[in-house]
């Protein structure tokens, strides 16, 4: 291993004859080049520059370069996942407020995960000030082209928006290194966000974390091909964390008996654009706090212009003498995380606030503009302009101890996966010419910018494709329908493509006559499904050709909008979620009862998918050892018993035998007979028909009685043409199956949604549009 600034064929500081000259001199440098260069070739070392275009036959090379203790959290899972890789050799840099004691000396974090480090730079001139701040970007500059050029990486990874990842970057691109940056195309509100797109300009390869962040991108000209969607590599610790382990961790930082929901948290850093009021804020925000008077945690503000003063007034209030307050330099991220999940609120300006906290539902105050930008859940209150400790206050009592829905805006555990593999994709254009293009997207005329554009209804589209009909809707964020229409479904693929197609097209410029602005398209269909990646994965018989379907890509470039897809049952789930009986409730289950039986559980506010999409096939409940053939290919599945297919099969039984028409129950010529018919027949006494249906109220409610005992959910709304008739026959069945226990607090209800699946899928594009994730 060796230092930064020391070569291999000898001391980088002197000449052959032993004096000492100007490494960053022109002259020098190529005169120390050649050298080196003849140095390898005595020793037998081989000349890195030909090996460099054989890029096949050697491991690709990774550079990591590091600057602080934030960007460390987010690309530690990528640099363990690097060095796990064997096609692939980390390099690992170290520079910034890493080597400073005064932040923490956080170096060691990477020397305790074992990495080799192959240069420590110390680049910050110290002062925290504006002035330093440009004087770190020039002294990075001069010292990082000397790693480079030994370290010949083919990837330089830069993560952020801090400005040493500005040298970084810059350095670089212009050395002809290909640079990947993770968390470009965000938004914050300070200077950063000049630094960011600075970086997005310069590199070659993005790793952002959210569709928004993706679309930015776009709009700056960066090539689609060359932007990964990965979502945020520290979700792929959040989301494994086991935060329930904090009784030491609590001890450590916050103090002795400390205990959940019982300390704040706060962090706050200078905005290098208003020192001045970032400083009075930092004022009020610490008078606010010990007139709380609650355990607190302060953590100390970065290496900004500014942070200096913040650390002052720390000291000055004799903090870290007070009973109520606990300061740290750092806190390992593992031990940050826990902090995090189990304080009673966040408060400051710190992007963890925005993106980790979200993950616990942790109630967050964003003090001031510097996250402002940033897409954040409801379990932010926004103090933009924080400039009485009275308002600071308010803020603290209205957030302190809450707790809100879990949000995944920035990640789903899966981050370092999508990024690895988009890695070894870029091996492939290693051999390609570096030079960058940029690429102009076309774009849609805006209508208006003016009073027409604030007037439009925000809307979305809604689709639900079932085995009979295939439905297309514009849905106001209220929940009003307001333009429907509706078509059979077609048989094969292509024509329930085009249809599909055609219909949205349509429903666009209807949307243009209402003054609707669709923020998107949400699809509820039957089959397995893939929300991620916007894929049927399976369907049963009721709907032939649809597996393995891709549904998202063709839609979106279509009508260039962003395009969501789900399970029927589960958007049924949504849709009673946000606009029906189980608003406000944390636990209950969707069972829709149509032409299929389907459904969608919700248990601890979330919608459940299960580990393969899987979850909530309530219609393949089995209740039956040997009953009829299903359409999955099993048989006694309570949708064998009890949908719409299922009483047509009966009610034709009845028809050919005869049986079924009674005083009543017209069938006109040419007329099908289906499952409404041996409805109107048990209704008018035929006691064949009447059989029929009450087996089906069996099986359905023996289904439910399974769901009471796996799930215990604190009520189940019926959906669909049938239930009405089914509820209760229900409610008569889980009186008499169902554990005491269970059937006395159940509340089984018939849904009052006329399209519970079309709303749940406009849903899903409405909540992300209010920025929240389901």
């Amino acid at each position: 291993m060796h230092a930064a600034g020391v070569a291999h064929g000898g001391q980088h500081g002197q000449d052959q004859l032993g004096q000492k000259r100007d490494p960053h001199d022109l002259a020098s440098r190529q005169q120390y080049l050649s050298l080196q260069a003849r140095n390898k070739m005595l020793s037998g070392v081989p000349d890195m520059d030909k090996e460099q275009l054989n890029v096949k036959n050697r491991k690709m090379r990774v550079c990591v370069a590091t600057c602080n203790r934030a960007d460390y959290s987010k690309l530690a899972p990528v640099m363990f996942a690097l060095r796990d890789d064997p096609d692939t050799e980390l390099q690992v840099v170290v520079m910034g407020s890493h080597l400073i004691d005064d932040y923490g000396s956080t170096y060691r974090m990477i020397q305790q995960d074992e990495f080799e480090v192959d240069g420590y730079l110390h680049t910050i001139v110290r002062g925290e000030d504006e002035a330093s701040m440009a004087e770190s970007v020039g002294l990075a500059l001069v010292k990082l082209p000397d790693v480079l050029v030994r370290l010949k990486p083919d990837l330089l990874i830069v993560h952020g928006d801090r400005f040493d990842a500005l040298s970084l970057a810059t350095c670089a691109a212009l050395m002809n290194v290909r640079i990947l940056h993770i968390e470009g195309g965000e938004v914050s509100g300070t200077i950063d966000d000049s630094i960011r797109h600075s970086i997005t300009k310069l590199a070659h390869y993005h790793a952002c974390c959210t569709d928004r962040a993706r679309r930015r991108l776009l709009s700056m000209c960066e090539d689609n091909d060359h932007i990964l969607l990965a979502g945020c590599p520290t979700y792929d610790k959040l989301l494994s964390c086991n935060v329930k382990n904090y009784d030491n961790v609590l001890s450590k930082w916050v103090g002795e008996g400390a205990k959940p929901k019982d300390f704040i948290i706060a962090l706050q850093h200078p905005v290098t654009t208003d020192i001045k009021g970032s400083l009075k804020m930092f004022d009020l925000m610490l008078d606010a706090l010990l007139e709380f008077n609650v355990k607190t945690l302060v953590l100390f503000p970065n290496i900004d212009a500014g942070s200096k003063e913040m650390t002052r007034m720390i000291r000055l209030r004799g903090l870290e003498h007070h009973p109520n307050f606990s300061l740290a330099k750092h806190i390992p991220y593992d031990q940050f995380i826990i902090l995090l999940a189990n304080t009673g609120c966040l408060i400051g300006n710190s992007s963890a606030g925005i993106r980790e906290a979200g993950a616990f539902g942790t109630p967050v105050i964003n003090l001031g503009n510097r996250q402002i930008g940033r897409e954040a859940g409801e379990n932010v209150l926004h103090v933009r302009d924080a400039d009485t400790k009275g308002k600071i206050l308010h803020a603290v009592n209205l957030q302190y101890q809450k707790q809100f829905p879990c949000s995944y805006i920035y990640g789903d555990g899966h981050a370092v996966q999508r990024i690895m593999k988009f890695i070894h994709k870029i091996r492939n254009d290693l051999e390609k010419p570096i030079q960058k293009s940029f690429i102009f997207p076309p774009m849609k005329d805006t209508v208006s910018q003016d009073i027409d554009h604030i007037l439009e209804t925000q809307s979305a589209l809604a689709v639900d494709l079932g085995g009979t009909n295939l439905r297309v809707a514009i849905i106001s964020q209220q929940g009003e329908i307001l333009h429907k229409m509706s078509e059979l479904t077609p048989v094969t693929y292509e024509q329930r493509m085009d249809l599909l197609v055609r219909m949205l097209v349509e429903a666009t410029s209807k949307a243009v006559e209402l003054s609707c602005r669709i923020l998107g398209i949400g699809i509820s269909t039957g089959g397995r499904v893939n929300p991620h990646e916007g894929m049927v994965l399976h369907s049963t018989k009721i709907l032939e050709e649809w597996s393995s379907i891709d549904l998202r890509t063709p839609i979106s470039s279509k009508l260039h909008l962003p395009v969501w897809v789900d399970n029927d049952g589960n958007c049924a789930a949504l849709g009673e979620k946000k606009f029906g009986k189980g608003k406000g409730s944390e636990d209950f289950i969707t069972l829709i009862v149509g032409t299929g039986i389907g459904g969608g559980i919700v248990l601890n506010n979330e919608l459940v998918h299960g580990a393969n999409f899987c979850a909530a096939e309530l219609g393949h409940i089995s209740v039956s050892m040997d009953g009829p053939d299903c359409m999955c290919g099993s048989s006694g599945c309570v949708e064998s018993y009890s949908s719409g297919i299922a009483l047509q099969r009966e009610a034709k039984k009845l028809h050919d035998a005869d049986e079924l028409l009674v005083p009543g129950v017209h069938l006109r010529e040419g007329e099908e007979v289906t499952g409404k018919h041996v409805i109107q027949a048990a209704q008018l006494g035929n006691k064949k028909a009447e059989k029929v249906v009450e087996t089906a109220c069996e099986a359905l409610g023996l289904a439910v009685c399974s769901l009471l005992h796996t799930v215990n959910p604190s009520h189940i709304i019926l959906c669909g043409h049938l239930a009405p008739h089914y509820v209760d026959g229900v409610r008569e069945v889980i009186q008499r199956r169902a554990l005491p226990s269970a059937a006395s607090s159940i509340q089984i209800m018939v849904s009052d949604l006329e399209e519970p699946a079309l709303l749940g899928a406009a849903s899903i594009v409405l909540e992300y549009a209010t920025r929240r994730i389901y």
